[in-house]
């Protein structure tokens, strides 16, 4: 990978405030295992699984941070070549078209180009594991009942930036020298996400030839 490719997937460096884990919580330990284990290069698929002992919302909170972290990088390293022009929609292919709903300002699902759709999405996430009532960074303080549902959404929607950087700008990650990375996040996505059944097969189908050739 070149330095400057370096630069922009180091870990600290990041488009938006990210959010972190406060040292010495439990959260933080759980987000430096899942780091240790990404690092390492050993088996993904083992390394997603929940640690034996440990709380599933606690596992899948880390994550949720930890993916948007790294697939806004992933989004932000193409953003260019994303407009208005060259995708007037939010799509994977010819037959897959995302619109956006967020119950605010767009109450029924609108279709919008993707660099559009991308901010939206962005937004909504960061206001979501910003707020304590979904993301709880205290100690002893309950996840709400219905984390898990939110977490769903979440990730059901960061799939849709690979489903659009894979298929309409993945010429721009090979020029960047950048695919083993992409490659790497992607599979640590979809095995986390089919090992606890986060997201809905049918949602996956857009990528199902690449991820059988990747991740089977």
């Amino acid at each position: 990978m070149s330095i400057a490719l370096k630069q922009v997937f180091n870990k600290d460096k990041t488009f938006r405030p990210k959010r972190k884990f406060e040292p010495g919580t439990q959260r933080f330990e759980l987000h430096k295992r899942a780091q240790a284990s990404l690092n390492s290069g050993v088996d993904l698929k083992a390394a997603v699984q929940l640690p034996s002992g440990e709380d599933q919302n606690d596992w899948v909170a880390v994550h949720v941070v930890d993916f948007f972290n790294r697939i806004n990088l992933i989004y932000e390293t193409i953003c260019e070549f994303c407009t208005e022009r060259t995708c007037p929609v939010m799509s994977g292919g010819p037959k897959y078209e995302y619109r956006w709903q967020d119950d605010l300002r767009y109450k029924k699902p609108t279709a919008l180009p993707a660099p559009q759709y991308m901010n939206l999405l962005m937004d909504w996430i960061e206001v979501q594991i910003n707020n304590e009532d979904i993301f709880p960074t205290s100690v002893g303080v309950p996840f709400p009942k219905n984390f898990l549902q939110i977490c769903k959404k979440i990730l059901c929607r960061l799939f849709r930036v690979f489903v659009h950087v894979y298929i309409h700008h993945f010429d721009r990650i090979i020029l960047m020298g950048a695919e083993a990375h992409v490659n790497t996040c992607y599979k640590h996505f979809y095995y986390f996400v089919t090992e606890l059944n986060l997201i809905d097969r049918k949602e996956l189908e857009p990528l199902k030839e690449m991820t059988t050739r990747m991740c089977h």
